[in-house]
């Protein structure tokens, strides 16, 4: 990046910072790619050990991690271990990654007291790793002024809470912005204006239905698989759960692979890969 602010002061003069900030973290180097032998399977085991995938061989890695509170975690582990178990599987995740690919972490912030921003937890994570920042979605789940009833001070000063309507999509790269291959993009150009935007409105699946607490809607991957993937590239889903992210792929010609600790998610996510698709 070579364009500078054309302010010397002032806050304006942060356009100038951050561009040379950015190209300090782009790395000079990209990798070869591989393609994958393993595909559309759902492996039992943690994705802390990805070892039936090549290096640099997952184009899109679309994944909600476990937030390791109430039934949002199928164990109880310490923070400690909790964010040891999640730096092991994210740093598998960069491992498999294809130079140019890419990863989507769907992220709630979470507590009142206080407030606890995941989102920054996980973006400083990642960058860590050797992640690319290109920017977060905000994920607008529900527009009605009575999307919870948390009011925490009813109609006063003394503690108003601020009642969440939506969450985060964080969005990676791995040693490059554009992608290294070729390919058939599948996108519309309606869709392309729409997924480019930086708030997302898409109604919440709903657990009840689908079987698991906490799914994510099959439209709001597909929009990603849309947007960073071409036809027959291999979509990662490291915390598989209910399936979504495998559907979404069948559904758009690409392949998947899910990994997940839970076997009887890992029934449920086979059963509606046969039920849903073709």
């Amino acid at each position: 990046m070579v364009k500078k602010s054309v302010f010397k002061e002032g806050s304006g003069s942060r356009k100038g910072f951050v561009s040379e900030f950015q190209d300090e973290l782009l790395p000079k180097e990209t990798s070869s790619n591989n393609i994958s032998k393993v595909k559309n399977k759902l492996i039992n085991k943690s994705s802390e050990d990805m070892s039936e995938l090549l290096d640099n061989c997952v184009s899109l890695t679309i994944t909600s991690p476990p937030y390791n509170i109430g039934k949002l975690s199928d164990v109880e582990m310490s923070d400690e271990e909790y964010w040891a178990m999640i730096e092991n599987c994210f740093r598998e995740v960069y491992r498999v990654t294809e130079s140019g690919g890419r990863l989507v972490v769907n992220v709630a912030n979470l507590g009142r007291k206080p407030y606890i921003p995941f989102s920054d937890k996980y973006t400083n994570l990642l960058t860590n790793l050797g992640f690319i920042m290109r920017g977060e979605i905000i994920w607008q789940k529900s527009k009605g002024a009575n999307a919870n009833f948390a009011w925490g001070s009813w109609l006063s000063a003394s503690n108003p809470v601020i009642r969440d309507v939506h969450e985060y999509l964080l969005v990676f790269s791995k040693e490059s912005m554009s992608k290294n291959n070729k390919g058939k993009s599948t996108i519309k150009k309606e869709e392309f204006m729409d997924s480019t935007l930086s708030i997302w409105n898409i109604p919440p699946a709903r657990a009840k239905k689908i079987g698991h607490p906490a799914p994510y809607p099959t439209e709001l991957v597909e929009r990603f698989i849309k947007l960073y993937t071409y036809e027959n590239e291999l979509i990662l889903d490291p915390f598989m759960g209910s399936g979504t992210t495998a559907l979404g792929a069948l559904n758009l010609k690409r392949n998947y692979i899910g990994y997940e600790i839970n076997k009887n998610y890992i029934e449920l996510a086979n059963k509606r890969i046969r039920e849903e698709t073709n």
